[in-house]
């Protein structure tokens, strides 16, 4: 029987690239005994600093340091691997080498990619991080400001795997319904946030928005986070979970480096769409257009009924 079995991987990243692929290996091996085939680890699981963002981005354009792993991982364990996000050099090729002095990239900025592989190793999508978080947070670090050394993202992507439709998005990204309405309408029933939520946030708001972002969009949502004290002062919220499409938990981690497998069902699922519709009785869709001058928000029909 094919195993309907998915995994998040909650880590402790830090500064120390060795360990953190130790640790990551470790769990996803745990992760595909319990029979899991589609597996997510967390935001920055590789690397914990932005201030070595670049250096890495730049070590793995010559040695594919991390893109040799996720793909040797995907391989070994016969998993579709999620791999959280690396830091890449904008129009980079993963794990193509480049030639030296090439050019790719004269900025200092990097982008924060999710990869996905498939369980031969091949890299199947890769979403750069669209919404980037730039805000001032109570508590230890108070001010982020991830555009400083990242570039955001532009495009929504989705990945066919044999578990289901796959989205993609990361951390901040969760606060914004928007995205994840269009995942959906791309076809998504699963989707993938890798995180690395801060105390304060998840306190407040992980769980309430990772049920939100399932319930309205009846699909499973799949929440990697860091938990726990890292390098930089950090400290991240961890409670890695799985939401079903109705907004059910399905199982969540405290804090620390651990695994969380659980089986899901996509006849739930759409069984459940065909019984509660929401996508075909969507009102409206929101619209930005750009002018080249000035944006313009719109409020567009796609149910038949506003402007009838």
């Amino acid at each position: 029987m094919n195993s309907n079995k998915i995994a998040v991987i909650q880590m402790v990243s830090t500064d120390d690239v060795a360990r953190n692929l130790l640790v990551a290996e470790n769990l996803i091996a745990s992760a595909a005994e319990q029979g899991a085939k589609l597996v997510l680890l967390p935001e920055n699981f590789a690397v914990f600093s932005a201030k070595k963002m670049r250096d890495w981005a730049e070590k793995e354009e010559r040695e594919q340091v991390f893109t040799a792993f996720l793909s040797r991982m995907a391989r070994a364990h016969s998993v579709w691997l999620v791999g959280g996000t690396v830091p890449l050099l904008p129009g980079v090729l993963p794990g193509v080498q480049q030639q030296e002095n090439s050019g790719t990239n004269s900025s200092r900025k990097v982008t924060t990619s999710t990869l996905v592989y498939d369980d031969k190793g091949q890299l199947k999508a890769q979403y750069d991080k669209i919404h980037l978080f730039d805000v001032q947070v109570n508590d230890g670090h108070g001010q982020y400001c991830e555009s400083e050394h990242i570039d955001a993202g532009v495009a929504p992507v989705v990945v066919d795997t044999p578990l289901g439709v796959v989205g993609l998005s990361v951390c901040y990204d969760l606060r914004f319904p928007e995205l994840y309405s269009t995942l959906v309408a791309m076809g998504a029933e699963i989707i993938m946030v890798p995180s690395a939520f801060t105390w304060e946030t998840g306190k407040a708001h992980w769980e309430i928005l990772l049920r939100a972002r399932a319930i309205e969009n009846q699909c499973y949502i799949v929440g990697a986070n860091q938990g726990g004290v890292h390098t930089e002062n950090r400290r991240t919220w961890g409670h890695s979970t799985i939401v079903d499409p109705w907004g059910k938990v399905l199982g969540v981690l405290a804090e620390g480096e651990a695994d969380l497998v659980r089986e899901i069902d996509l006849g739930y699922l759409r069984e459940l769409r065909q019984n509660m519709p929401l996508q075909q009785h969507k009102y409206f869709s929101i619209v930005v257009k750009n002018d080249g001058v000035n944006d313009t928000v719109e409020a567009v029909n796609v149910g038949g009924i506003i402007g009838e």
